[in-house]
């Protein structure tokens, strides 16, 4: 006869093992790279939105690139020269700062894919190619899709303090159809 204050266990089942955490991608190499790409790439889009917008370094002005851009068969050249002007501006100092880094750099995306569009290609290498062009392009992808490291504006945004894949996706892909949608109204 059983005690009836025994009673009948079941078998544990095995708990899983613990997976190992995974390494942090983020070191401080990693995360001064990113900053120094986002200094250069963005403070380089900025001074050319500048240059768009006041017609500082050499630029046109609003009337020299809209003169540009209507020439180019833009309908409304002023006005593609603000557009153009604003986002590379404020996109290259989003970049540089951290700041909403993913449509920072789809914005900077869209503009580049409108300039190799109009610059053509012809020929990959400088000074009628795209090359540099298209490396301005992949790196402000790569920076949407990345995320701007630690020593950004973003850390201090909720949404963006741990950047995921899918914003950057998202952004990225924004910024091609955006400048899709302008490259349909050029003629």
């Amino acid at each position: 006869m059983t005690s009836p204050s025994v009673t009948a266990t079941k078998p544990q089942a095995a708990a899983p093992a613990a997976r190992p955490a995974p390494s942090a991608l983020s070191t401080p190499g990693h995360d001064a790279g990113l900053l120094l790409l986002r200094l250069v790439l963005g403070l380089t889009m900025a001074a050319h939105g500048s240059q768009k917008l006041f017609g500082w370094f050499g630029g046109g002005g609003i009337s020299g690139t809209g003169q540009f851009f209507t020439a180019s068969g833009y309908p409304a050249g002023d006005a593609m020269a603000v557009l153009a002007g604003l986002t590379e501006t404020l996109g290259g100092l989003g970049l540089a700062l951290g700041l909403l880094t993913p449509l920072a750099g789809a914005a900077v995306v869209g503009t580049l894919i409108n300039a190799i569009a109009v610059h053509g290609a012809g020929a990959f290498f400088a000074p009628k190619g795209i090359e540099y062009e298209l490396l301005l392009t992949a790196g402000a992808a790569a920076l949407a899709l990345t995320g701007p490291g630690r020593y950004a504006a973003d850390r201090f945004l909720p949404v963006l303090r741990s950047h995921r894949l899918a914003h950057g996706a998202l952004a990225v892909a924004l910024g091609v159809v955006l400048a899709a949608v302008l490259l349909l109204v050029r003629n």
